[in-house]
């Protein structure tokens, strides 16, 4: 079995080598992302391919990949709006992806911007590169443990994102569409309105539901404190970036810090220094650092999601190769 994987960075090349000892496969792991009829061509001889976020498995490289004879086409991530999904089965893909991984990883990132943000640590550090070392009003923080801090999206990453704040003193509301059993101990779980209404510091944790359309809107922020943190290191289409901004420039929140962004193909994964990012939005999330904080979607890079992700992808090809089917198929 001869697989491409795709988008594998430096790092995590010995992962999905060590990780291949306990499979076998015919591996070859490149940088490039799935994004051109050019890179679907490099399929050329291979029988599966693996395809990260950012990845476009869109009609035309699925075309392509059909010509070549790929027979799987699976994803190493939870999301699979990068797959035009029904077109792969009308040709006939057999796809997978990964259900969950460590959660740790994307929380952990997500407290991290959240305190960032709240200490205003961007600002002072970036001062202190300067050279300037005096303490001014910019830096007056809140401690955490006199914080209310919202989660929305109870899931696995939501949860450990609740545990972690309680832990570090502060009182932590919840949101969920469903009732979430066994968080009484670390969270309280409210309504939406009671949540903004409350909460110093929101974290979005939930799924992205085109149907739903976006979560943060004018209407949500306005019912925020003023003054809040917002961190979304979900999916950027939660989020109207341009509602945003405006409550950034307006003072109504206090900060803002995005794993994810609407569009982030366009910018992420790309080097701008010295010039302008692709388009007017982006441009202006940049130049409001240090009240916005962005990372180029990397909550999963670490050694543990990482390597759940890889072996996870593995074993549903071998259980397609072993049964024709897969418990994780899309």
């Amino acid at each position: 079995m001869k697989v491409l994987c795709y988008g594998v960075r430096d790092v995590e090349e010995p992962i999905f080598e060590s990780s291949n000892k306990a499979f076998g496969y015919d591996i070859k792991c490149v940088p490039d992302y799935l994004n051109t009829p050019e890179t679907a061509e490099m399929a050329k001889g291979f029988d599966a391919v693996i395809l990260r976020g950012n990845c476009f498995a869109n009609k035309q490289n699925l075309d392509i990949y059909k010509k070549l004879g790929v027979q799987y086409v699976l994803t190493r991530t939870v999301g699979k709006d990068h797959i035009d999904i029904p077109y792969a089965k009308e040709l006939g893909f057999k796809m997978a992806f990964v259900p969950g991984y460590s959660p740790n990883a994307i929380a952990e990132l997500a407290v991290t911007h959240a305190m960032m943000l709240l200490r205003h640590l961007a600002y002072t550090t970036s001062e202190a590169h300067k050279g300037n070392f005096v303490v001014d009003k910019h830096m007056f923080s809140k401690e955490i443990r006199n914080c209310t801090v919202g989660v929305i999206g109870l899931g696995r990453i939501g949860r450990v994102c609740a545990q972690i704040f309680h832990g570090m003193g502060a009182k932590v509301v919840g949101q969920d569409v469903f009732q979430i059993k066994g968080i009484d101990d670390y969270a309280t779980q409210v309504e939406m309105d009671e949540l903004l209404k409350v909460s110093d510091v929101i974290s979005l944790h939930c799924p992205y539901i085109k149907e739903n359309g976006k979560v943060v809107t004018r209407e949500f922020i306005s019912k925020m404190k003023d003054g809040a943190i917002l961190v979304n290191a979900a999916r950027g289409q939660l989020v109207d970036t341009e509602a945003v901004i405006e409550a950034i420039e307006s003072g109504k929140l206090g900060g803002f810090a995005a794993d994810t962004l609407d569009g982030e193909a366009d910018l992420f994964g790309k080097d701008f220094e010295g010039g302008k990012a692709p388009n007017a939005i982006f441009q202006k999330l940049i130049d409001l650092y240090p009240k916005v904080l962005l990372s180029p979607h990397l909550g999963s890079f670490t050694d543990e999601a990482v390597k759940n992700m890889v072996e996870t992808t593995y074993e549903n090809l071998k259980e397609y190769m072993e049964t024709g089917d897969c418990k994780n198929k899309i």
